[in-house]
């Protein structure tokens, strides 16, 4: 768990969690094509821990099912997140930690968007141009001490995915 000295929020409000999805025969059925949904993209994010509270992103609702879009059409999804205070020093690690999960768990063929919700951060124009560029967040991944601290933010969502 990643935990960090000095916590911005001391006292995030906590939210409910949503209901686990129910997973028909016809979604298991490997014969069946079956669209990617935002459900199933949120179920990908939701289990995220945040980096500063031992409490995933559903849990502080910096990520909810409405803030996620998916058009197979033009194979591209967007993810919108919701700082749990406007100045969070996180926002960035929490919106790299969100590409890098759908990243690794979605088909190539998707163009991710991973966007802070307007007017819920102070520099959120800033963030969003860094998290657009595939350049600078290639060189963020390759930074070996930034992948651990994403890949510890990411431990809890392997036990839900398998």
């Amino acid at each position: 768990m990643v935990v960090v000295d000095t916590l911005l929020n001391r006292n995030p409000k906590l939210y409910g969690k949503s209901v686990e999805r129910i997973i028909t025969d016809d979604e298991r059925n490997e014969n069946i094509v079956d669209e990617f949904d935002e459900r199933e993209v949120f179920d990908l994010i939701r289990h995220i821990n945040d980096p500063e509270h031992p409490l995933t992103l559903e849990e502080l609702n910096v990520v909810d099912l409405s803030n996620v879009k998916v058009n197979n059409e033009k194979n591209e999804v967007i993810v919108n997140f919701t700082p749990t205070i406007p100045h969070c020093s996180m926002a960035t690690l929490i919106g790299l930690t969100i590409k890098v999960q759908l990243q690794r768990s979605l088909p190539s063929r998707f163009k991710i968007k991973v966007l802070i919700t307007p007017g819920t951060h102070s520099t959120e124009e800033a963030i969003n141009k860094q998290l657009a560029d595939k350049e600078r967040v290639a060189a963020a991944i390759e930074n070996t001490a930034l992948v651990q601290t994403i890949n510890q933010c990411l431990v809890t969502v392997e036990k839900f995915i398998h």
